[in-house]
């Protein structure tokens, strides 16, 4: 039986798929490159998580790979409808960046609650300034996305004594329904962002939900770039409606050097960096090869996307 054809969608630096020799066959080509080389696929290694070639790329109905997997959690920028209409399997990379985004967002709520860019931005003017900061144990957080990694956040804060409402599609244990939303984010001292991009979640956080929340109240996306208005966002923050917010995602990436983004106040702008740490590419590069490995033999997949919903469900705990 030949080797199957591994096609990666590269950028740098590439994976390392050494173990694969004499396993698949490996093939790397850019977006430009993609359309003449997919057909021919039998395993199609999204590593350039960033492009939006595949989805300009994938055929309708000719030859296709069987296996598509993606070194991202965020899967809107492949779905099409005709990958989601096919019988080809879709992958992300859940299990990679869970703890390191958690972390990231409470390094966000630590430097709010503690005033660090105040402390810096004293700093440079050489100015001593006493303050009075708040504290995180026991003030309120409302987490949107009820995947791994709004679970991951949860968990977190709740370490750190918040009380945290974790928000997802539909209502369920452990879990509080999207109806819900409008009511827990008027109580909360914080509204965190972890939901995947779909028709759905698409522009949620708009003028009329910021305008729900308290005036003390700060915002972090670690989504989507897309599930924030971010014109609304700006005009919340200036009409001082919320008392900050966080972004490090945007809708289009990367920020250029003209958008007003950079000078709203009281805004965080950090450049998607919430879950890339040192050694993430190695760990991602493992994580296909595992899987590819899974794969070739012919047994079941973890992480597998369902197509419609645009994310790989989570199963409750107990179940």
């Amino acid at each position: 039986m030949p080797e199957p054809t591994v096609l990666v969608l590269d950028t740098s630096p590439s994976p390392r798929l050494g173990r694969l020799t004499g396993q698949a066959r490996i093939r790397h080509t850019d977006g430009a490159g993609l359309p003449a080389l997919l057909p021919a696929a039998d395993v199609l290694l999204v590593w350039d998580s960033a492009s939006d070639a595949v989805r300009d790329a994938w055929p309708g109905d000719g030859p296709r790979p069987a296996w598509v997997h993606t070194a991202s959690v965020g899967v809107d920028r492949l779905i099409c409808p005709e990958l989601a209409a096919c019988d080809t399997v879709l992958t992300n990379a859940r299990g990679i960046f869970e703890r390191p985004v958690a972390e990231y967002v409470t390094g966000l709520l630590l430097a709010f609650a503690k005033d660090l860019p105040g402390t810096l931005n004293l700093q440079r003017r050489r100015q001593w300034r006493h303050r009075e900061t708040a504290r995180l144990a026991g003030s309120r957080a409302v987490v949107v996305g009820a995947g791994p990694v709004g679970r991951e956040i949860t968990r977190l804060l709740m370490g750190l004594g918040l009380k945290v409402a974790l928000v997802g599609r539909t209502a369920r244990r452990t879990v509080h329904g999207i109806g819900d939303l409008d009511r827990l984010a008027s109580l909360a001292d914080w509204v965190i962002c972890a939901a995947p991009l779909t028709d759905a979640t698409r522009g949620m956080f708009d003028a009329r939900l910021f305008g729900l929340m308290q005036p003390s109240a700060r915002f972090v996306n670690v989504g989507r770039g897309p599930l924030v208005v971010e014109e609304d966002l700006a005009g919340a923050l200036r009409r001082r409606w919320i008392a900050g917010a966080a972004l490090d995602a945007f809708e289009r990436e990367p920020l250029g050097p003209e958008s007003p983004l950079w000078d709203v106040p009281d805004l965080i702008v950090s450049p998607h960096m919430g879950g890339d740490t040192v050694g993430r590419q190695d760990r991602l590069s493992e994580q296909f090869v595992t899987m590819f490995e899974l794969w070739a033999a012919g047994r079941p997949l973890p992480n597998v996307v369902d197509k419609r919903r645009g994310y790989a469900p989570v199963r409750e705990p107990d179940e």
